[in-house]
């Protein structure tokens, strides 16, 4: 049966393909430590008792109908609060929209500043911004970056590529990094946007930065930063996306935000009217009555990246301890979120059946099978698959677990030659 050509081609995720051969072996008995999902045991990393409470006490009064299509003001307000409080950025209400998550957020952006041949510029490794590059038949400017510089971009390596280009999207801290934006990094980069944005004539579309900051809250002694607060002036040009996904440990409850200027947060408003992209009213209205009380809300992150950065720190040192036994590992010291970067450097190498790993998913799922680890490659995030590079998320195991997943990972990587 025909489709259309856009879903002939949409590209599988190689996570889920991944994920499907974890979910298949551990059916069968297997023993995974599966660092693959970005997402968290909620049996390990509960949501904080007082949004449980507080969604519970919505469903028991019925707030079950449709929220406002920009969400609930009550919540748009404690929002505009926080960024006010934690982050000193001012926005209107009305410049905030609540949807189901940062993903409908990150699409509708797309959608209302990018046209079909469009320029798209963004980092790799980086999450999803192929595919919505995909699915809005822009032109995609893949900018590859460095381990020597934590994967991020610099403005040298964009500065060729900005002429033209409508949006830039950036994540800091980075999925699948974990390393984050120093403020000199970030300050030439919006050095850059304004530059090239005054240098365009009134009858250009300006070049818009799209700024994932939903790890903000889980940052390990650096401090966040953020274009609107190193530059007034990129308020223009900045749209944020944020929410409780990750810092909250609330992944299913499904309330995210984005702000930025009015005429953009205005059309993705209208958008997502005909997407019905919203988050659930009882989830909204807890969601609202948790962050009235900033110290609560500071209390239980403190205590859960705290949490994430022991796991991540675990898991470095033991990466590290095996390089300094001599196999060709290296590790990226986490900066935030709750990611480690992982080089694996056997590619080209002979399995113990004779067979060869030829790319970085022949390693992946030699690991599956001979070690019990799951990771995933940095070609899930656009790099090419010859790349040796891998990202480990601890989110769904305790100390204990990654502890002992570290020796069989020793010993699969010992035998291959």
């Amino acid at each position: 049966m025909k489709v259309s050509k856009l879903a002939a081609n949409l590209i599988g995720s190689e996570i889920v393909k991944i994920g499907n051969e974890v979910n298949d072996l551990k059916a069968q008995g297997a023993e995974i430590a599966n660092l693959t999902i970005g997402d968290l045991n909620s049996d390990l990393y509960p949501i904080p008792v007082k949004l449980k409470e507080e969604i519970q006490k919505a469903y028991q009064i019925n707030l079950t109908n449709y929220p406002p299509a920009n969400g609930l003001l009550s919540l748009r307000k404690s929002v505009s609060n926080d960024l006010k409080k934690r982050c000193n950025l001012e926005y209107d209400v009305n410049d905030i929209l609540i949807t189901a998550g940062s993903r409908p957020l990150i699409y509708a952006v797309y959608k209302v500043i990018v046209d079909a041949g469009d320029k798209v510029i963004y980092p790799t490794p980086s999450w999803n911004n192929n595919h919505y590059t995909y699915l809005t038949s822009a032109e995609a400017v893949e900018v590859k970056t460095t381990p020597e510089n934590n994967f991020l971009p610099t403005a040298a390596d964009l500065r060729p590529f900005v002429e033209g280009a409508v949006l830039l999207s950036l994540c800091s801290p980075l999925n699948p990094t974990g390393t984050m934006f120093t403020e000199n990094q970030l300050r030439e980069i919006c050095e850059l946007v304004l530059k090239e944005n005054k240098r365009r004539g009134a009858d250009e579309k300006p070049l818009y930065l799209m700024y994932d900051q939903i790890y903000s809250n889980l940052t390990f002694g650096s401090k966040h930063v953020d274009p609107v607060s190193l530059f007034p002036e990129m308020k223009e040009y900045t749209i944020y996306i944020d929410g409780i996904s990750k810092c909250l440990a609330a992944t299913g409850v499904r309330v995210g935000w984005g702000f930025g200027p009015s005429h953009i947060m205005d059309k993705m408003k209208a958008l997502l009217t005909h997407v019905g992209a919203w988050a659930p009213k009882p989830e909204q209205e807890a969601t609202a009555k948790f962050y009235e009380n900033y110290d609560q809300v500071n209390d239980f992150v403190e205590e859960f990246k705290g949490r994430l950065e022991a796991s991540l720190k675990v898991l470095h040192h033991g990466i590290q301890d095996l390089k300094n036994k001599g196999l060709k590992v290296e590790s990226i010291e986490p900066m935030g979120a709750m990611y480690l970067t992982i080089k694996l450097d056997y590619i080209g190498k002979t399995k113990p059946d004779g067979g060869l790993i030829e790319n970085s998913s022949d390693l992946v799922f030699y690991l599956i099978s001979d070690a019990g680890v799951a990771l995933v490659p940095f070609s899930a995030f656009g790099e090419a698959k010859s790349e040796p590079w891998f990202r480990a998320s601890v989110g769904g195991l305790e100390i204990s677990e990654i502890e002992v997943m570290l020796p069989k990972l020793e010993n699969a990587l010992n035998h291959l030659k």
